[in-house]
């Protein structure tokens, strides 16, 4: 089983830049998106109901933000959009879809760079997220968490890690919390799989930060470690455009 998770940026703008033409040619069993940017009701036929997928969206109330969406060829045990929050499914940051062997939660999780008190509703989520996944979840299957953690775990996992310290998505708070998941049983398959490998998933526009390959990994598979052996290739696609954020994929050896 193919899994991919993009941060799309927008679903609608990513669709002028060639988004179904990749999607076709890339055949997922299982695609995550984040950040899609859109109402469910502001989509064409040809995004929501592409041939041999179902597609599950969770839009934030806020029109024009945040909102994940899922693709799969295989039909869900159950779909669940938030895990009960107000304060964060109000943002439209989790599908949780729920197999016989595994649940996957598709997440977006909050950018802590606008002042204390995102970054403190950004540890609350991780908080609140893997509380949720543990206590509904983890006693019964195995688990996949992908999407965008919007945090870079090690100096390796960011092309300047001195000077980045002090901004959000490497602060040592942020940074412990995903120190954190890997000691609650979750494996960051890519970087098992490729612990001398540099490669980034994401750069900033502004900057055009890509042209210098001037990146971050903040895009994750974080797998729990009962099922994380049957992961038997991760891959950063980092020449994949359309974004400022590149597909990331698994191979999962699933019945």
């Amino acid at each position: 089983m193919r899994i991919f998770t993009w941060n799309i940026n927008g679903i609608r703008a990513a669709v002028k830049k060639g988004f179904l033409e990749w999607f076709k040619e890339t055949n997922p069993d299982i695609l995550c998106l984040q950040e899609t940017k859109a109402q469910f009701n502001q989509l064409d036929d040809s995004v929501t109901n592409i041939n041999g997928y179902k597609s599950y969206w969770f839009s934030a109330e806020r029109k024009g933000y945040s909102s994940v969406a899922t693709f799969t060829k295989f039909k869900p045990v159950e779909v669940l959009n938030g895990f009960g929050k107000k304060e964060f499914d109000s943002e439209g940051r989790v599908i949780f879809t729920e197999f016989n062997e595994f649940v996957l939660a598709n997440v977006y999780f909050p950018n802590g760079g606008r002042g204390p008190e995102r970054l403190k509703y950004k540890l609350d989520f991780y908080d609140e997220l893997f509380f949720y996944i543990n206590k509904n979840y983890k006693s019964r299957k195995g688990i996949i968490i992908t999407g965008d953690f919007n945090t870079a775990h090690n100096e390796i996992d960011l092309a300047k890690p001195q000077q980045w310290s002090k901004v959000s998505g490497f602060l040592n708070e942020e940074r412990a919390w995903i120190e954190r998941i890997i000691n609650l049983g979750y494996v960051d398959v890519f970087r098992v799989l490729n612990p001398d490998v540099q490669k980034f998933t994401y750069w900033d526009q502004i900057s055009r930060a890509r042209q210098r390959n001037e990146g971050w990994r903040i895009d994750y598979f974080m797998v729990s470690e009962d099922i994380a052996g049957k992961v038997t290739f991760a891959e950063i696609h980092d020449t994949i455009t359309g974004s400022d954020h590149c597909p990331v994929s698994i191979n999962i050896e699933i019945n």
